[in-house]
Protein backbone atom coordinates (compact mmCIF):
# COMPACT_ATOMS: atom_id res chain seq x y z
CA UNK A 1 0.00 0.00 0.00
CA UNK A 2 1.31 3.25 -1.15
CA UNK A 3 0.96 6.64 0.48
CA UNK A 4 0.85 9.63 -0.78
CA UNK A 5 1.94 13.19 0.66
CA UNK A 6 1.65 16.42 -1.21
CA UNK A 7 3.58 19.93 -0.97
CA UNK A 8 4.37 23.04 -3.30
CA UNK A 9 1.05 24.90 -2.32
CA UNK A 10 0.33 28.37 -1.63
CA UNK A 11 -0.90 31.82 -2.87
CA UNK A 12 0.42 32.74 -6.05
CA UNK A 13 -1.09 35.88 -8.61
CA UNK A 14 -2.88 35.40 -11.50
CA UNK A 15 -0.48 34.70 -14.20
CA UNK A 16 2.30 33.05 -11.90
CA UNK A 17 3.44 29.38 -11.42
CA UNK A 18 3.84 26.80 -9.11
CA UNK A 19 4.97 23.30 -8.73
CA UNK A 20 3.74 20.69 -6.76
CA UNK A 21 4.97 17.49 -5.02
CA UNK A 22 4.02 14.04 -4.42
CA UNK A 23 6.02 12.16 -2.49
CA UNK A 24 5.25 8.32 -2.38
CA UNK A 25 6.33 5.60 0.05
CA UNK A 26 5.42 2.69 1.17
CA UNK A 27 5.02 1.10 -2.32
CA UNK A 28 6.25 0.10 -5.39
CA UNK A 29 5.88 3.74 -7.21
CA UNK A 30 7.01 2.97 -10.78
CA UNK A 31 4.31 0.23 -10.60
CA UNK A 32 1.25 3.11 -10.27
CA UNK A 33 -0.34 5.26 -12.82
CA UNK A 34 -0.68 8.51 -11.07
CA UNK A 35 -2.98 11.27 -11.70
CA UNK A 36 -3.56 14.78 -10.15
CA UNK A 37 -6.87 16.11 -9.27
CA UNK A 38 -8.24 19.57 -7.85
CA UNK A 39 -11.60 20.20 -5.59
CA UNK A 40 -13.15 24.13 -5.21
CA UNK A 41 -15.36 24.31 -2.16
CA UNK A 42 -18.97 23.93 -2.90
CA UNK A 43 -17.66 21.76 -6.09
CA UNK A 44 -16.95 17.93 -7.08
CA UNK A 45 -13.31 16.93 -7.10
CA UNK A 46 -12.19 16.93 -11.09
CA UNK A 47 -9.59 15.25 -12.92
CA UNK A 48 -6.67 17.15 -13.86
CA UNK A 49 -3.90 15.38 -15.14
CA UNK A 50 -2.84 11.62 -15.71
CA UNK A 51 0.72 10.34 -16.52
CA UNK A 52 1.28 6.50 -17.05
CA UNK A 53 4.04 4.36 -15.29
CA UNK A 54 6.93 4.89 -17.51
CA UNK A 55 6.22 9.02 -18.20
CA UNK A 56 4.69 8.93 -21.24
CA UNK A 57 1.84 9.00 -22.55
CA UNK A 58 -0.03 11.86 -20.20
CA UNK A 59 -3.41 12.92 -20.44
CA UNK A 60 -4.80 16.47 -19.64
CA UNK A 61 -7.81 18.11 -18.51
CA UNK A 62 -9.00 20.54 -21.72
CA UNK A 63 -9.20 23.49 -19.22
CA UNK A 64 -5.58 23.17 -17.82
CA UNK A 65 -3.88 21.35 -21.37
CA UNK A 66 -1.04 23.91 -22.66
CA UNK A 67 -0.33 25.37 -19.11
CA UNK A 68 0.01 22.40 -16.90
CA UNK A 69 2.33 19.51 -17.14
CA UNK A 70 2.67 16.16 -15.50
CA UNK A 71 5.49 14.42 -14.65
CA UNK A 72 7.21 11.59 -12.42
CA UNK A 73 10.52 10.55 -11.44
CA UNK A 74 10.18 6.97 -10.42
CA UNK A 75 14.04 7.21 -9.38
CA UNK A 76 12.52 9.81 -6.28
CA UNK A 77 9.03 8.27 -6.05
CA UNK A 78 7.87 11.48 -6.89
CA UNK A 79 4.70 12.62 -8.74
CA UNK A 80 5.29 16.67 -9.89
CA UNK A 81 2.58 19.11 -11.41
CA UNK A 82 4.08 22.05 -13.01
CA UNK A 83 1.34 24.67 -13.00
CA UNK A 84 2.26 27.85 -15.85
CA UNK A 85 -0.35 30.94 -16.41
CA UNK A 86 -2.39 30.24 -13.29
CA UNK A 87 -5.78 31.44 -13.45
CA UNK A 88 -8.31 32.55 -10.22
CA UNK A 89 -10.27 29.60 -11.48
CA UNK A 90 -7.34 27.33 -10.77
CA UNK A 91 -7.91 27.52 -7.35
CA UNK A 92 -8.68 24.59 -4.97
CA UNK A 93 -7.16 21.47 -3.11
CA UNK A 94 -5.07 19.91 -5.60
CA UNK A 95 -4.61 15.96 -4.33
CA UNK A 96 -2.40 13.42 -6.24
CA UNK A 97 -3.72 10.04 -6.38
CA UNK A 98 -2.40 6.30 -7.34
CA UNK A 99 -4.09 3.53 -9.29
CA UNK A 100 -2.57 0.08 -9.87
CA UNK A 101 -4.64 0.19 -13.20
CA UNK A 102 -2.53 -0.15 -16.44
CA UNK A 103 -3.92 2.34 -18.51
CA UNK A 104 -4.15 6.05 -17.62
CA UNK A 105 -7.44 6.97 -15.84
CA UNK A 106 -9.03 10.06 -15.82
CA UNK A 107 -12.21 9.74 -12.82
CA UNK A 108 -11.41 9.77 -9.23
CA UNK A 109 -13.14 6.33 -8.53
CA UNK A 110 -10.84 4.41 -10.96
CA UNK A 111 -7.45 5.74 -8.17
CA UNK A 112 -6.70 3.67 -5.20
CA UNK A 113 -4.39 5.81 -2.92
CA UNK A 114 -4.95 9.53 -2.10
CA UNK A 115 -2.54 12.05 -0.10
CA UNK A 116 -4.00 14.74 1.65
CA UNK A 117 -4.00 17.77 -0.57
CA UNK A 118 -2.77 21.04 -0.70
CA UNK A 119 -4.29 23.99 -1.25
CA UNK A 120 -3.70 26.44 -4.36
CA UNK A 121 -4.62 29.97 -4.61
CA UNK A 122 -4.57 32.09 -7.23
CA UNK A 123 -5.39 35.72 -6.64
CA UNK A 124 -6.90 38.38 -9.40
Amino acid sequence: QVQLAESGGGMVQAGGSLRLSCAASGGTFSTYCMGWFRQAPGTEREFVAAISRTGWPTYYANSVKGRFTIARDNAKDTLYLQMNSLKPEDTAVYYCAATSRALLATTSGQYDYWGQGTQVTVTS
